[in-house]
């Protein structure tokens, strides 16, 4: 019997439900039906000498098979060629890119041994699934390797157009080895576009019009699978009792205002600072605002040991601290800010209970908080979307109010704009908006790849 093996740089937890997000949801529930198998880095990092054995464990009929890294290897390929190359490129944010050597290495090196410990598991009729930019090489390595079944990859980042892709050490290397795949997707047609130039231009391949891209020998389908939430759910959280009893403390508190809320993993790739100006720039321009608008900005930590993030946070926190000075009051404070990551159902209500879901980010594969934002709000009395034109999602999310997210004073007039929209046209724009979302959710993702994935493989 064909079974889904899900591979990922981490493995999920599949107790958390929908804490987990609506990704591990998804792939969780088809695993389940298919007593499928999760393989994917533990999270351990062990010391030299350290025993690098594959762990197998089961939990509601999936088999979870995980493996700890080595310093060395989380030092070459997760923070070094992952998180050090692949993606501030992949961001188009080629100034961030710090190439060594050893990171390449490192990567090839680690891609080769989670192949050698995948490839044995794998039966001859399974469906291999691969996500992501710390993966793009395990394809060619299970073939390498005697797996001959199906293989698709998703990468859930954006990819980058030929000029900049080139600036990557190997990146013929790369793109070969994704012709290892029977399916590769991408989040955006434009996306995709920039994968199809690339093999085109640099390598002689041929489109056909209908989805397939041949190159080095290999005819493999390409598509853009937008990726969803599981809308649903997230809107249950949004109207649950517990939900309506925070909306109801935060009107009886401070926030009786209006609240624009931003919520982003600490990351340069998601525009904050210039978030955080054009909130400046909304109570400069627009004086009425001031006591009576407040930013709430969620921004958990993330990839910490990466310079470039500590870097950001302190500018981000000099940012808040200087608006909430110049504009703060003994009752009022501008902007707040948290620094930890928040329950996904308390992100719900707030969500529904803020006038402005601000998605701003300076390039972004999709970015399911503006999904989410959406999918939490009241029909009767809806919040408003601004979101940034160089995310994934606004390529689908039209309604929303598009901004460029480099443009400060376009930033503020959004903002002004969503703030004194009024309710018929909040009401049209988040009807149309619900509609797509709810049309276009994580199962349907899930369901036209593994369709494409099977149909290729037939």
């Amino acid at each position: 019997m064909s079974r889904l093996i899900v591979v990922s740089n981490r493995v999920a937890d599949l107790e958390k439900g929908a804490q987990s997000g609506g990704l591990a949801v998804a792939l969780g529930d088809a695993l389940k039906k298919e007593h499928g198998l999760w393989f994917g880095w533990d999270g351990n990092i062990l010391g030299n000498g350290g025993r690098l054995a594959t762990n197998l464990r089961e939990q509601e009929g999936v088999t979870f098979a995980t493996t700890p890294l080595t310093r060395e290897e989380y030092d070459n390929y997760y923070l070094g060629f992952s998180n050090n190359v692949l993606w501030p490129a992949f961001h188009y944010r080629i100034d961030l890119t710090n190439f060594e050597t050893s990171f390449v290495q490192g990567y090839r090196k680690v891609n080769q041994r989670l192949a050698q410990a995948l490839a044995p598991l794998v039966e001859k009729e399974d469906r291999v699934w691969v996500h992501d930019y710390h993966l793009i090489p395990l394809a060619a390595e299970l073939r390498a390797r005697g797996v001959e079944g199906p293989i698709g990859f998703f990468l859930h980042i954006p990819f980058p157009p030929p000029e900049i892709l080139q600036t990557i050490p190997e990146h013929d290397w790369l793109i070969r080895s994704l012709f290892s795949c029977d399916v590769v997707g991408f989040q955006t047609q434009g996306d995709r576009r920039n994968f199809v130039r690339y093999v085109v231009e640099r390598a002689g391949g041929k489109e056909d019009g209908e989805g397939r891209l041949t190159a080095f020998g290999k005819t493999i389908i390409v598509q853009s699978y937008p990726i969803g939430i599981d809308a649903q759910v997230f809107r249950d959280m949004a109207t649950s009792e517990q939900s309506d009893e925070l909306i109801q403390r935060l009107h009886r508190r401070s926030f009786e205002r209006s609240l624009v809320i931003g919520v982003d993993r600490l990351d340069y790739t998601k525009g904050l600072p210039e978030r955080l100006k054009a909130f400046r720039r909304l109570l400069e321009l627009y004086p009425e605002n001031r006591r009576q608008a407040t930013l709430l900005q969620i921004a958990p930590p993330t990839r910490e040991e990466v310079e470039a993030y500590s870097e950001i946070r302190e500018e981000l926190e000099g940012l808040t601290g200087a608006i909430n000075g110049a504009f703060g009051n003994f009752d009022w404070t501008p902007v707040r800010y948290i620094h930890r990551a928040i329950p996904r159902d308390t992100l719900a209500a707030l969500f529904r209970g803020s006038q402005v879901g601000l998605v701003t980010p300076l390039r972004d594969g999709m970015n399911l908080v503006a999904k989410e934002y959406v999918a939490a709000q009241d029909e009767e009395d809806p919040g408003v979307l601004v979101l940034s034109e160089f995310a994934g999602a606004a390529e689908d999310l039209v309604e929303a109010l598009l901004v460029n997210p480099y443009d400060i004073d376009d930033m503020a007039a959004a903002l002004q704009r969503a703030l004194t929209m009024s309710l018929e046209e909040r009401q049209s724009r988040h009807a149309a908006l619900k509609k797509r979302v709810w049309a276009r959710d994580v199962n349907q993702w899930r369901e036209r790849f593994l369709g494409d994935l099977v149909a290729d493989a037939a």
